[in-house]
C-alpha cells in the first residue's frame, strides 16, 4: 500500500480511505475502512471513463458478475454505487501479494505451492462457471495469494456464458499473453474453456522448471 496522493478523496461511500492498493488505466483501488472497522478494497473509476455511458454499463456488469460469484476463492462485493459521479465498488479486503508479485519476489512456485494454486484456482473457476460467467482475464495480477489459498479478482471484462454482449464491436478484450486462441480470434464467442486454457498456462509459467527463466508470469 502507498499513501494517498494529492487529489485522492478522503472517503468514498462512507468508507474512510487509508491508502492506495494499486492503479490502472481504468481506475484506482484504495484500502478503505467502514465505521465498524471492516477493511475493504474500493475500486474508483477514473473521471473521464465515468462520462462514458458504455463504460458505466460495463462497470455495472462487473459489479453484477462479482456479486454472482460467492465462493471461497473470490473476493465478495460488499458495497457499490455504479450511478455515482465516479462509479465505485467495494470488495472485502484480502491481504496478500498477487501471483505476479510473488513470482517476481521469490521465483517460480514449489511443487507443493503449485498444487495448492492449481486446486484453488480450479475451485474458483468452478464457482465462476456455476454462476454462468466467463472471467476472460485470468492473469497473474488477478490472482491474490493469501494464507488460505488463491483469490480470483477483477471481473471487469467477464461476461455471461450465454454469449450476451455489451457491444457488437467484437474488439479484443483481455491480456494477450494469457488469452486462449479462440479469445484472440473471436472475442465475442468465448466459453468457460477459455478460462481453463488460461489456468493451465498460468500454472505452467509458475512451475519449478521455469526457475531462472523469463516467463510471462514474471513479466505481467
Amino acid at each position: 500500500m502507498t499513501p494517498l496522493s494529492t487529489g485522492d478523496p478522503e472517503s468514498i461511500g462512507g468508507y474512510t480511505l487509508l491508502g492506495r492498493l494499486g492503479a490502472g488505466g481504468m481506475g484506482v483501488v484504495y484500502l478503505g475502512v467502514s465505521a465498524s472497522g471492516r477493511q475493504v478494497a474500493v475500486k474508483l473509476v477514473h473521471g473521464p471513463y465515468a462520462q462514458e455511458e458504455e463504460f458505466r454499463t460495463r462497470f455495472r456488469q462487473e459489479i453484477e458478475a462479482a456479486r454472482r460469484v460467492s465462493g471461497a476463492f473470490t473476493a465478495p462485493v460488499v458495497d457499490a454505487d455504479p450511478d455515482a459521479d465516479r462509479p465505485w465498488m467495494a470488495t472485502l479486503y484480502v491481504p496478500g501479494l498477487n501471483l505476479a508479485e510473488v513470482v517476481e519476489k521469490d521465483g517460480p512456485l514449489s511443487q507443493r505451492e503449485l498444487r495448492a494454486l492449481g486446486l484453488g484456482l480450479t475451485e474458483a473457476l468452478r464457482d465462476i462457471q456455476r454462476a454462468g460467467l466467463v472471467h476472460r482475464d485470468l492473469k497473474p495480477r488477478n490472482v491474490l495469494m493469501t494464507e488460505d489459498g488463491p483469490r480470483v479478482i477483477d471481473f471487469g471484462i467477464s461476461r455471461a456464458s450465454d454469449h450476451q454482449s455489451l457491444t457488437a464491436t467484437g474488439r479484443m478484450i483481455g491480456t494477450p499473453p494469457f488469452m486462449s486462441p479462440e479469445q484472440l480470434a473471436s472475442p465475442r464467442d468465448v466459453t468457460p474453456a477459455s478460462d481453463v486454457f488460461s489456468l493451465g498456462f498460468r500454472c505452467w509459467c509458475s512451475r519449478p522448471s521455469a526457475r531462472g527463466r523469463s516467463t510471462p508470469t514474471a513479466r505481467i
